[in-house]
């Protein structure tokens, strides 16, 4: 008898001190101190490279110089206020740092417009900003956007900073030496700003709505040449290395009798070369007419470029994938450069125009599909190379103006985004500002997220990453993380945008607190190919992508460590939409969910749909079918069948979704006596710019699930 009593003894002991060790969870401030850097570039000539750094909400700009590249922090700002960093740039003979301060620039709307997290009487500028690379006080240069610095100073003269204020072009001397002024006006609405590589003229263009034109403006007594004005839409000029000609792409414009609002169209477009000197222009390349062919949307849309030895250099989606393509500037069969089932994205040209340098979620392991690597070829020969095989990311990648140095932003599951450095092709990565990450990062506590494959009922392959905590009971609750875009892709690790590195490191936060979460990466997101990417029926055309979204779960409940009766489900944006979608209608599988700025009437939200056509005599011929379809997509629209509690998050300067979606599902919840609960961040956008107001929704997400679906201890 006494040996049982020490047997149950020791057994008691041992469970108490697993249940301890599973029961210390770190807090979401402890994850949410990592430094994330973004905007990396270098300049022109040299080895001078530059980054922002958000530190917990103060952003500020750093730089570092080869051969050691050690960073040096260039600002000192020491708020967290809200205010962005974005159109980083160094100038081409590496003195001087330009950049903007302020505004909200992944946006849908008005991202240009001030940020006031702080609600002061008097909101901040978004201002264009200067400072010397060797240190100094940086310099308002003034309100605007978009600067772009040109390539060349004159006799000695300071460089100059071309920029947009109010659609139209200002300029102003890099040192701040003499006020802003107007560069030229032309009606409508002018961006894409491209000096030409001796720095005497911008190409630019001019949107007039229904149209938009190429100019070049050389100076104030030359009147601006228009590069063969047409009914169409042209955009994405680009010089030649010896600024005689430009290269751009042209769509057509808008106009024509209302078309099926259902039926997918091809979207096809052409890439033109223009002479500068007369404005004449003729076509180099017509993209196939087919789905594939159309436009790409991926990151930076076409990225088109006018490389080395007289090629041109696109990417297109023609063959399934999101791929580079060279093309002669005469005109001929394009050829593919990076043939494979993966996509390329933050593609960069090298200085001397020779490569191509981009991130690629391809490599020798089978899980790199969800991760990302640097990876070039040459602009001329289909002749790829995985720079940065392993098991962790990479992204951003830019070479030095020298030639010598890729600098890029690496990641691990654990290791949050640092800036790294390695030699242009083989070397050993050097990961650089690690003594930013704070002592009390729990580095060492987060989990390796692992890939995760289960079908949809159509039987489509879908992809996740599942978060499993160690320890605590044999079965535990459960939650499905659905991201938002939807061209998104969640990776094995940490994330290079700030948005979904928020997340990343709230899927580690929610899995130290106890839940098995699961990542889905549903169709309409990026990574896995085009009909995945653009599927047929997908949001508020039958929102196909749901079903990824149930198989998730439905898979959850099939894993024996999970407890069926307490799955939950959280996202923002589009994932707040997916997240209302399933709690309206599988609120007997989802036992709770938190929707953060959701869409919920995709009637209200988009416009582009077209359905609004009262004033017009011809209609779309399934205009009645397609307005039924929009709202059978839309949470409202099966409402009735809601039950499960929910938190509902939004902050009221939301420019990616209005405010106005959710106040609208607030009331209907209430009449219907759903179990809800609120948090509304006053002044803050849709990328919650305020560090404060991340903790604030972060830990009301976690709060909320705890006491929903999480067995409280006795």
């Amino acid at each position: 008898m006494k040996k049982f009593t020490l047997y149950l003894l020791l057994a008691c002991t041992f469970l108490r001190q697993a249940t301890l060790t599973q029961a210390q969870p770190f807090s979401l401030e402890s994850i949410k101190t990592y430094p994330f850097p973004n905007e990396l570039t270098s300049s022109a000539q040299g080895s001078r490279i530059a980054w922002a750094f958000n530190e917990q909400g103060k952003r500020n700009v750093y730089v570092a110089e080869g051969p050691d590249f050690t960073p040096r922090k260039l600002t000192n700002y020491t708020a967290d206020d809200g205010q962005e960093i974005t159109s980083l740039a160094v100038s081409a003979d590496g003195k001087w740092v330009v950049y903007v301060r302020g505004g909200d620039h992944g946006s849908n709307w008005d991202d240009e417009l001030p940020v006031n997290t702080m609600g002061t009487p008097v909101p901040p500028k978004v201002q264009i900003w200067s400072v010397p690379f060797a240190g100094g006080e940086p310099k308002a240069i003034a309100e605007g956007d978009a600067p772009v610095i040109s390539p060349k100073s004159d006799r000695g003269t300071p460089a100059r900073i071309a920029f947009i204020k109010s659609g139209q072009v200002q300029i102003a001397p890099v040192d701040g030496s003499s006020t802003a002024k107007a560069l030229f006006t032309a009606r409508g609405t002018n961006g894409s700003i491209n000096w030409s590589p001796d720095g005497s003229k911008l190409a630019f263009v001019c949107d007039r709505k229904d149209h938009s034109f190429i100019g070049v403006f050389t100076d104030e007594k030359t009147p601006i040449t228009w590069l063969a004005p047409s009914f169409a839409k042209d955009h994405s000029p680009r010089w030649s290395p010896d600024g005689k000609r430009i290269v751009f792409v042209r769509t057509a414009g808008s106009g024509g009798a209302p078309d099926s609002i259902l039926t997918r169209k091809p979207h096809p477009w052409s890439i033109w070369t223009a002479d500068v000197a007369s404005g004449t222009a003729s076509q180099v390349w017509q993209s196939p007419k087919t789905l594939t062919g159309s436009e790409p949307t991926t990151h930076g849309g076409t990225n088109l470029h006018w490389a080395a030895n007289e090629r041109i250099v696109f990417l297109s989606y023609q063959d399934g994938w999101p791929h580079l393509y060279s093309i002669a500037t005469s005109g001929g069969t394009p050829l593919l450069l990076t043939p494979g089932g993966f996509m390329a994205e933050h593609i960069t040209l090298t200085r001397d125009k020779k490569w191509l340098v981009f991130s690629g979620n391809t490599g020798p392991d089978k899980l790199d599909i969800d991760r990302r690597h640097v990876v070039r070829v040459p602009v001329d020969k289909a002749a790829m190379e995985v720079l940065t095989p392993g098991t962790g990311l990479e992204w951003t990648p830019v070479v030095t103006g020298d030639g010598a140095t890729l600098a890029m932003i690496s990641a691990t599951s654990q290791r949050p985004p640092l800036p790294t450095v390695m030699a242009f092709g083989k070397g050993t990565p050097k990961v650089l500002a690690q003594n930013l990450i704070p002592a009390n990062y729990p580095m060492n506590q987060l989990v390796t997220p692992k890939q995760v494959t289960f079908k949809a009922p159509d039987g489509t392959t879908v992809h996740g990453q599942l978060f499993e905590p160690a320890g605590g009971p044999s079965k535990k609750p459960a939650l499905i993380y659905v991201h938002g875009g939807p061209p998104r892709q969640m990776l094995l690790g940490w994330h290079y945008s700030d948005y979904y590195a928020n997340s990343y490191a709230m899927n580690q936060y929610l899995t130290s607190l106890g839940f098995v979460v699961l990542s889905v990466n549903y169709r309409l997101g990026i990574g896995y190919g085009y009909d995945f990417h653009q599927p047929a029926n997908g949001g508020a055309t039958g929102a196909s992508e749901y079903q990824d979204v149930r198989a998730g779960a439905l898979w959850l409940t099939e894993q024996p460590q999970v407890d069926a009766t307490k799955i939950g489900i959280y996202g923002g944006s589009y994932g707040g939409y997916l997240t209302a979608l399933a709690l309206a209608r599988d609120s007997k599988l989802f036992a709770a969910g938190v929707d953060i700025h959701g869409v919920h009437d995709w009637s209200a939200q988009r416009a582009g749909m077209s359905l609004n056509q009262s004033d017009r005599v011809e209609k779309s011929p399934d205009l009645e079918k397609a307005a039924k379809v929009v709202y059978e997509s839309s949470p409202i629209s099966s409402i009735r069948n809601w039950t499960s509690p929910v938190l509902i998050i939004h902050g009221d300067d939301d420019r990616n979704v209005q405010f106005s979606q959710s106040t609208d599902l607030v009331q209907r919840l209430e009449k219907q006596g759903v179990p809800m609960e609120t948090t509304v961040i006053v002044d803050d956008t849709h990328h919650w710019m305020k560090h404060t107001n991340a903790l604030k929704l972060g830990n009301a997400t976690g709060d909320f699930f705890k006491r929903k679906l999480m067995t409280p201890r006795q």
